[in-house]
């Protein structure tokens, strides 16, 4: 079963028709580089039984779930240099004459193109689920998430989005709910943090195992330390740590959510994957709603 691990929320700033998402993504479809190629990238099913896309609609509300691949020739940095240096010192030799920075640069282009086609490959599958007027990228990189983001754009034509944002700084929030122990909207402190003294230069300190309402870390608010990552429950639903720019990491989905997913599903994958899916889209609705009415409510964009 098919279960996000990370979370990178985008917010669509004008509404997108997804009606035809499954044919525009066909046109971007994966494929491996060609010998010359440093990398590509393009959309996969995301289920063994499914055709780009998956998708189910409740009670006028819809989720689509879609698999954004890229592989990569990845060549070693010291075999790179290594070739490299052995490139120059002929030339020098024979020669008889010093090898610049420009011309170095042109000899390194040289020796990727040459090594590209024993290069390494390396594949990377990353999953998008576009629910409730929102993108929710299962990445923990911003760069892997920008790549997704960037070629469903080119499939469909336009996609007007812009990170999740709230009005309140979620550093002062995060503060607020250690310094007062709990926290809002069937959010529930767990026992991990990491607290950053307000200077650009200032220390960081990383509590794992703790109690966050204990002394040792009280002490480090009344400090001036601000909370800048927070470990938190979801009522009995998710755990997971979230940090000052909204990216959710290590999400875990509870075991009630997992056995009544395989429950519904049945015995075969599809019916197993869609009613994952089902439980993910239903679960992510309602958390992101009440995370952000917890964060002080979304700074939305015009026209929303």
């Amino acid at each position: 079963m098919n279960l996000p691990r990370n979370l990178i929320a985008y917010r669509l700033t004008q509404a997108v028709d997804f009606s035809g998402l499954g044919i525009a993504l066909q046109a971007k479809p994966w494929r491996e580089p060609a010998t010359q190629e440093l990398a590509a990238a393009g959309f996969i099913p995301p289920l063994a039984t499914s055709n780009h896309m998956a998708h189910y609609s409740n009670a006028g509300a819809k989720a689509h779930l879609i698999a954004f691949k890229k592989t990569e020739r990845i060549l070693p940095g010291a075999v790179l240099k290594e070739a490299v240096a052995k490139k120059v010192a002929e030339i020098e030799a024979q020669q008889l004459r010093k090898v610049y920075k420009k011309e170095k640069e042109q000899i390194k282009d040289e020796v990727v193109q040459a090594l590209l086609p024993r290069a390494f490959l390396r594949h990377r599958i990353t999953y998008a689920y576009l629910l409730d007027g929102m993108v929710l990228v299962d990445a923990s990189s911003a760069k892997v998430a920008e790549d997704l983001m960037s070629t469903l754009r080119d499939a469909i034509g336009s996609l007007p989005v812009r990170p999740l944002g709230v009005k309140q700084a979620p550093m002062a929030t995060f503060t607020d709910w250690v310094s007062a122990g709990d926290a809002p909207r069937g959010l529930y402190l767990l026992d991990e943090c990491e607290l950053r003294d307000a200077g650009e230069d200032g220390g960081v300190v990383r509590a794992k195992g703790q109690d966050l309402t204990s002394e040792e870390i009280q002490n480090h608010l009344g400090a001036g330390k601000l909370v800048t990552k927070l470990a938190l429950a979801y009522e009995d639903k998710l755990s997971f740590t979230l940090d000052n720019k909204l990216t959710i990491k290590r999400l875990k989905f509870e075991d009630l959510l997992v056995d009544q997913a395989e429950q519904d599903g049945g015995d075969d994958a599809h019916g197993q994957s869609i009613a994952s899916l089902i439980i993910v889209a239903d679960t992510l609705t309602g958390f992101y709603a009440d995370l952000i009415s917890a964060l002080g409510g979304e700074e939305l964009p015009e026209g929303l």
